[in-house]
């Protein structure tokens, strides 16, 4: 387990922090919530296959039924509701990436109060770093892209992958992986779908730009990184596995410059380097204690 340990939350990073990319290329041929719904309805398919062809237990409670629907609901729909929004409405992937990296300062005084998890001093000193290295790129490429319906909707972002991080390590249920992630994907699917039919205009072109994109997220991150992160949140505390999101602004950057062609300045490069060091910080000083 040492060795995943050590070598899931590098992997992390580089796919969640690819999602912002292809989030912003599937927001071009498609409205937001229709294309949420169309990710996560083929999602909650392949795990129900696997919970069909693999799981030996087939039934469970209705508590851990809710559960894994609240968590959907958390993670794919508030969070990347927000971040799909913004994205529809101009904000830059990098900029949206930025917003939503500000969580690990949340999630750890949520999980202060709400889990009892203990940081020392040093690992505040490492958020407080991150957040810093997170905010030099936030002003340097602040620009008219970022509207207050685009901010606000990166908040909403925000808060709920925080709020998810918590309800996530404090749930304890009977269901399978494939079974908790079948029913997140269905709760997504149709949350996002409700919000298409009541919203929006919706859309869907199928160009190879689309296919591509949402191919890349259905298997790589949906399939990919978020179990990788459920993994880390099993076997990890809240905060420490929540300070990689600190890493996940300037990764996106660089991405968002090499494909997007978005610009990428030397402030930039610093504020990766900040976030780099207070990760570190974090991460090798494992002292988080109950209290």
């Amino acid at each position: 387990m040492l060795k995943l340990n050590n070598f899931f939350p590098l992997v992390f990073v580089i796919l969640w922090s690819s999602a912002f990319i292809t989030s912003k290329i599937i927001v071009e041929d498609a409205s937001p919530f229709i294309a949420l719904s169309y990710r996560f309805i083929i999602v909650a398919f392949i795990f129900f296959v696997f919970f069909i062809l693999f799981s030996e237990r087939k039934f469970f409670s209705f508590k851990s039924v809710l559960e894994a629907l609240v968590s959907g609901i958390l993670f794919h729909g508030f969070y990347l509701g927000g971040v799909f929004y913004a994205l529809s409405k101009g904000a830059s992937a990098s900029i949206i990436a930025l917003i939503v990296s500000l969580q690990p300062i949340m999630t750890a005084v949520l999980a202060q109060k709400i889990l009892k998890e203990f940081l020392s001093k040093i690992q505040w000193f490492g958020i407080l770093i991150g957040f810093l290295g997170a905010a030099i790129v936030i002003v340097s490429d602040l620009n008219d892209d970022l509207t207050i319906l685009a901010l606000c909707s990166g908040l909403v972002g925000l808060i709920s992958s925080s709020i998810g991080i918590i309800w996530q390590k404090r749930i304890v249920n009977d269901l399978s992986l494939s079974a908790n992630n079948f029913l997140q994907a269905l709760g997504a699917s149709i949350f996002h779908l409700l919000l298409a039919i009541c919203f929006e205009n919706y859309f869907i072109n199928f160009t190879s730009s689309f296919l591509i994109a949402m191919t890349w997220q259905v298997l790589v991150i949906s399939l990919g990184a978020f179990l990788i992160l459920m993994w880390m949140l099993k076997y990890n505390d809240a905060g420490k596995t929540s300070t990689l999101f600190f890493l996940i602004p300037p990764v996106s950057a660089i991405m968002a410059y090499l494909i997007l062609q978005e610009n990428f300045t030397h402030l930039d490069i610093f504020g990766l380097f900040l976030s780099s060091i207070g990760v570190f910080i974090v991460t090798k000083n494992n002292s988080i204690k109950q209290k």
